[in-house]
C-alpha cells in the first residue's frame, strides 16, 4: 500500500511509494531518482550489478516528471534527503513525461513568470510555487476558524448585478439575456443589507472584478477578497478585528507551514497588534517630506506616496480619517466634521491591503451622499430599501487575500499568489 514519502523513516523497513521523478543522476554502476510527492522527497537507489532487468528497464524510461511507483527496501544513509534511500525491488512507469520540459521544475533553470503561468501544472509542483499555496491555505484556514470562533455566519452572494458597487467604470459588463449586467465589483452592498437582515456578523471570501487597466506586479482583474460586516459596530471596532485576522494568519502559517516558509528562503515573523495608526493629513504629511510631487489635501495617495510613508512606519499601519470627498458614498462621516469620514485603510509598507469604514446607516443621509458622488439613487433602489426599514449601525471591511499573501511572503509579483490570475492579456489557463 503506498505510503507518502514523509511516512518513509530510517526505520521503515520495506515500502512502496508513488511520485514524480524530480532528478536523475546516472553514474555509470550507480543511479539515483530523486522522488517527490507533495509531502517531501525520497532517494531510489540502483545499483546497476544487483538490480532485476525489469527494474532497470522501467528506469531508463522513467524520464523526470514522470510519475513512477516503486516498492523496495529502505537504508539509512546520510548522503540522501532525510537520512534514508529506497533500493528498488519493483518500478513501474505510471504516466511517462514528455520530453523536452517547458521548464524545470528543480528550479535550476529560472523560467520567464509568463512561461510559468502558461504551464501553471508544471511551476506548481516546484515546492517553492507549492509552498505558497499551501500557504494560502492556511491564510483562508485561520481566516475562517477566527471569524466561526467569533460568531460571524459565512454568506454568499451575487456575482452578477445590475448596478456598480462603488459607481465608476472599472466594471466588466455582461451580456445578460436581454438586460444590462456586470460582474461585482465587491459585496459591499448585499453585506449591508444583511445588517438589515438582523444578521449582525457576515463574512465572505470569494472573487471580485475590477476592469482597472493597470498592467503592473500588484494588480489583478479577477481576485478573492475578504469581506466582513459588523452591526452595532463602529470604524474603531472592526479595525481592531482586522488586526486579529492578521495576526492570526501569521501565526497559523509560522506554526504549520515552516517547510513551506523554508522552501520560500524568507524571513518570516509575525507582526504585533496594536499597528499604528496615522491621520490621512498625518500620511500626506510624512510623503511630502520624502517625494518630490506636490500633494494636495483631498488628493489620493499615489503610489510614491505610498511608498513613502511605508518606508517611514516600516511595519502594518493604518491610515484614518479620510477626506469624505475621496472615500465611497457608504463612508459614515463625522458627525462634527463632515468633511471627514470614519474610514480607514490597513497598509503594509509595500501596498494598500484593506479598505474599511463605518457605513452611513440613515436612509436619507445616503441618499445625499450618492447624490453627492454624481451617481443616480435610483440605481440602487434595491439597495436603499433595507435602509427604510430598521438599518442598524455598522462597519466593515474588504481585504485582499493576493495582496496579503503577496506581502506575507514578500512575493515580487502579485500573479504568484493566484493559482491561475486574470489580468488585462491574460484569460488562460
Amino acid at each position: 500500500m503506498r505510503v507518502p514519502i514523509s511516512a518513509v523513516t530510517p526505520e521503515t523497513t520495506e515500502a512502496e511509494v508513488i511520485g514524480w521523478v524530480h532528478e536523475v543522476r546516472d553514474l555509470g554502476g550507480l543511479a539515483f531518482y530523486i522522488l517527490r510527492d507533495r509531502t517531501g522527497f525520497l532517494q531510489a537507489t540502483i545499483v546497476k550489478k544487483k538490480a532485476s532487468e525489469s527494474v532497470l528497464l522501467a528506469a531508463k524510461d522513467a524520464s523526470r516528471e514522470s510519475v513512477v511507483r516503486i516498492t523496495g527496501v529502505v537504508k539509512a544513509t546520510e548522503k540522501a534527503p532525510g537520512g534514508r534511500e529506497i533500493i528498488p525491488e519493483t518500478f513501474e512507469v505510471i504516466a511517462r513525461a514528455e520530453t523536452p520540459l517547458p521548464l524545470d521544475v528543480a528550479e535550476k533553470v529560472p523560467a520567464e513568470i509568463d512561461t510559468r503561468l502558461d504551464n501553471r501544472f508544471l511551476d506548481a509542483r516546484r515546492p517553492r510555487v507549492a509552498g505558497i499555496f499551501q500557504i494560502r491555505s492556511a491564510v483562508q484556514h485561520a481566516i475562517t476558524d477566527l471569524f466561526f470562533q467569533e460568531g460571524f455566519i459565512n454568506i454568499t452572494t451575487s456575482k452578477i448585478v445590475a448596478a456598480a458597487t462603488e459607481g465608476g467604470t472599472e466594471l466588466f459588463p455582461l451580456a445578460y439575456f436581454e438586460k444590462e449586467a456586470f460582474l461585482n465589483q465587491s459585496p459591499q452592498l448585499y453585506k449591508q443589507m444583511m445588517m438589515a437582515a438582523g444578521f449582525e456578523k457576515v463574512f465572505e471570501i470569494a472573487p471580485i472584478f475590477r476592469a482597472e487597466e493597470h498592467n503592473t506586479t500588484r494588480h489583478l482583474n479577477e481576485a478573492t477578497s475578504i469581506d466582513v460586516e459588523v452591526s452595532f459596530a463602529d470604524h474603531e471596532d472592526v479595525m481592531d478585528l482586522l488586526e486579529r485576522v492578521v495576526v492570526s494568519c501569521y501565526t497559523r502559517v509560522a506554526e504549520e507551514c515552516p517547510t513551506a516558509i523554508e522552501a520560500l528562503g524568507i524571513d518570516f515573523a509575525v507582526p504585533k497588534a496594536p499597528f499604528p495608526r496615522i491621520t490621512y493629513a498625518e500620511a500626506i504629511d510624512i510623503a511630502a517630506l520624502s517625494i518630490e510631487e506636490d500633494i494636495a489635501y483631498g488628493d489620493d495617495l499615489s503610489t510614491a506616496a505610498e511608498k513613502a510613508i511605508g518606508d517611514e512606519m516600516g511595519e502594518h499601519y493604518f491610515i484614518t480619517d479620510w477626506p469624505t470627498s475621496i472615500k465611497p458614498y457608504y463612508a459614515m462621516p463625522f458627525e462634527d466634521d463632515p468633511s471627514i469620514c470614519k474610514a480607514f485603510d490597513l497598509m503594509h509598507p509595500r501596498m494598500e491591503l484593506s479598505s474599511g469604514a463605518q457605513r452611513i446607516h440613515q436612509h436619507d443621509l445616503l441618499v445625499e451622499q450618492i447624490e453627492a458622488k454624481g451617481l443616480s439613487p435610483d440605481s440602487f433602489e434595491f439597495y436603499l430599501k433595507p435602509f427604510k426599514y430598521g438599518m442598524p449601525p455598522h462597519a466593515g471591511w474588504g481585504l485582499g487575500m493576493e495582496r496579503l499573501v503577496m506581502t506575507m511572503l514578500d512575493l515580487p509579483n502579485i500573479r504568484e499568489a493566484v493559482l491561475f490570475p486574470r489580468d488585462r492579456h491574460r484569460v488562460t489557463p
